[in-house]
C-alpha cells in the first residue's frame, strides 16, 4: 500500500487543492465581496453566472443517477438552480432575466469542461460537484451573511436562497456523509489521480470565472 492510500481520499482531495481553493477565496473579486465593498449590481452578476454553473451540473445529474461512481453523489437536497432561479427573480425584479443574461466566456468554458466529463467520465464529475457543493455548504455561509448586512436581504430570503439549505437538516452531518462517499469510491489509485487533477481544474475554472468577473468592474 502506498502512502497516499493510506490517507483518506477526500482528505486527500481537500490538501490537493488546496492552494487552489485559497486563490479563490483570495480573488479580487471574492475579497472585494465578502469585505462588503461590492455594490447589488455586482452580486447579481456573479449570481447570473452561478445559475448557468449549477444548471449544467443539474442537467447532468438524471443520466449519472444510476452510476456507480457518480450516481451517490446525485442527491436532490443538493441542488440549486431553482433557488438560483428564484434569487436572480428577486435580483431583477422579475422573471425576465432568462432572457436577458448570458455566460461569460469564462463561464461557458466551465460549464463546457462540466458537460464534458458529465457525458463521458463520472469520476470527473464528482470532481466539479464536490468543488462546488461541499463549498457552499462551507463558505457559501459567509457569503450569505454579507450578502444579507450589505444589501438588505432578508435573513435566508429571496436574493440569497442559493446558500439556503432547507432540505439538510444538519450540514455538518451532510458533510461527513458526504466525505465518506468520497473515501469509499469505487475508483483505483490512477483514477483517483485523475480526480485529483480534475478537482484542481474546477478550481482553475471558478477562478477564471471570478477573474473575469473582477475585469468586467464591480
Amino acid at each position: 500500500m502506498t502512502v497516499l492510500e493510506t490517507i483518506p481520499f477526500s482528505a486527500r482531495l481537500r490538501e490537493s487543492s488546496h492552494a487552489q481553493h485559497a486563490e479563490a477565496h483570495d480573488s479580487s473579486f471574492m475579497d472585494a465581496l465578502l469585505g462588503g465593498r461590492l455594490g447589488v449590481g455586482a452580486f447579481r452578476r456573479y449570481t447570473e453566472q452561478l445559475w448557468f454553473v449549477y444548471r449544467a451540473l443539474e442537467e447532468a445529474a438524471g443520466a449519472l443517477a444510476a452510476d456507480p461512481v457518480a450516481g451517490p453523489f446525485v442527491r436532490p437536497e443538493l441542488f440549486r438552480t431553482a433557488a438560483l432561479g428564484r434569487d436572480l427573480d428577486h435580483l431583477h425584479g422579475g422573471p425576465d432575466w432568462r432572457e436577458a443574461i448570458a455566460p461569460l466566456p469564462s463561464t461557458a468554458a466551465y460549464t463546457g469542461r462540466i458537460g464534458e466529463v458529465a457525458r463521458d467520465w463520472p469520476g470527473g464529475y464528482v470532481a466539479h460537484h464536490y468543488t462546488r457543493y461541499l463549498g457552499d455548504l462551507s463558505g457559501g455561509q459567509v457569503v450569505r451573511g454579507v450578502a444579507e448586512r450589505t444589501w438588505g436581504f432578508a435573513r435566508k430570503g429571496d436574493g440569497v436562497r442559493f446558500y439556503v439549505f432547507d432540505d439538510i437538516a444538519n450540514p455538518a452531518a451532510f458533510k461527513r456523509q458526504y466525505r465518506s462517499l468520497l473515501d469509499a469510491l469505487p475508483a483505483g489509485e490512477d483514477e483517483r489521480e485523475r480526480i485529483v487533477d480534475e478537482c484542481r481544474r474546477a478550481y482553475a475554472l471558478n477562478i477564471g470565472l471570478l477573474v473575469e468577473l473582477d475585469r468586467a468592474g464591480h
